[in-house]
């Protein structure tokens, strides 16, 4: 027994997104570049709804919760990344990649849910204006932002709970730029039938439940839309609806690829390409989504540079 405990993996040593030399301090500064613009967007967005009483409402309650998950778990990730970079060894103890791997996955699951919950949110503003404000009251918002949280909190200690049974006992290299699932299933010494079967059966439960909950719900919403007679008003209608259904398209269709796929199908190189989306490029895309593309925004925005002015 003790000779076991000692021939198991203490560390992993991960090997980050490229090998080349010259190519580390490009990709450095591009991905500092990143994480800077994602911390000060969605800090930004977060305070921007704080200070902004007329965004007071559901829709950017959703919104500012949206940007403090992206906020979490690119700051989980990209700091990590950074550090290979600059470094010829990127060491990670076995307790810091367990814990980096669990709150890595509950913000990841927490962000599937809420774009389903902001997707809700606007079917009730749109095919439901007269009952908006009862349905979506800000006890409702809250039990269901709970709820959001809730669901990536036992989903993550799953797949954790997973992974701590797994032995890693000899190879402690992992060919990805953070602790991730499939990485590690690959390094490991016993059986992971059953985190595979875990992790197909709550990444498919993750993964179709939203999306069943955001098509079903643009669905009647675009039926509701094509029901409006003024063309102005179905162009509003439409502008309130497309930036979550830009940040949809991007988040999902990175995370399937990763995750909605048999085990030894998964391609290492494309797994990473797949992951650097979600982890980094959409948590600075959606400030910018959401930002660019929203009137309420913009004017809560001018309306801030105002009073600066004013001030100065």
């Amino acid at each position: 027994m003790a000779k076991d405990n000692q021939s198991r993996v203490t560390e992993f040593i991960l090997v980050g997104l490229t090998d080349k030399p010259e190519l580390q301090l490009p990709m450095f500064l591009l991905f500092l570049g990143i994480y800077l613009f994602t911390v000060l967007g969605n800090l930004g967005m977060i305070i921007l709804i704080l200070l902004s009483s007329h965004l007071h409402t559901p829709m950017y309650f959703f919104l500012s919760n949206l940007s403090f998950i992206d906020l979490c778990y690119s700051t989980i990730v990209t700091p990590k990344m950074l550090v290979n970079f600059v470094t010829t060894k990127n060491v990670i103890s076995y307790q810091e990649c367990m814990t980096q791997l669990y709150f890595f996955i509950a913000f990841a699951i927490s962000e599937c849910h809420m774009l389903a919950a902001m997707a809700y949110d606007r079917y009730v503003a749109i095919c439901n204006p007269l009952l908006y404000n009862v349905t979506m009251s800000f006890q409702v918002c809250a039990r269901m932002v709970g709820g959001v949280y809730g669901i990536g909190i036992v989903g993550a200690a799953i797949h954790t709970l997973c992974m701590l049974r797994v032995v890693f006992c000899k190879a402690n290299i992992i060919n990805h730029y953070f602790c991730d699932l499939f990485p590690l299933m690959e390094l490991a010494c016993s059986s992971t039938y059953v985190n595979e079967v875990v992790l197909l059966c709550l990444s498919a439960f993750n993964f179709f439940i939203p999306n069943l909950t955001i098509l079903g719900s643009y669905v009647f919403i675009i039926i509701t839309i094509l029901r409006i007679k003024s063309t102005e008003g179905r162009f509003k209608a439409f502008s309130t609806c497309s930036s979550h259904f830009c940040a949809v398209s991007v988040f999902f269709g990175s995370l399937a690829f990763m995750y909605l796929q048999p085990f030894s199908v998964n391609s290492k190189d494309k797994g990473k390409v797949s992951s650097v989306f979600y982890t980094t490029v959409v948590p600075m895309l959606n400030p910018m989504i959401y930002s660019l593309r929203n009137r309420d925004v913009k004017l809560a925005l001018n309306k801030i540079f105002q009073k600066k002015k004013i001030l100065v």
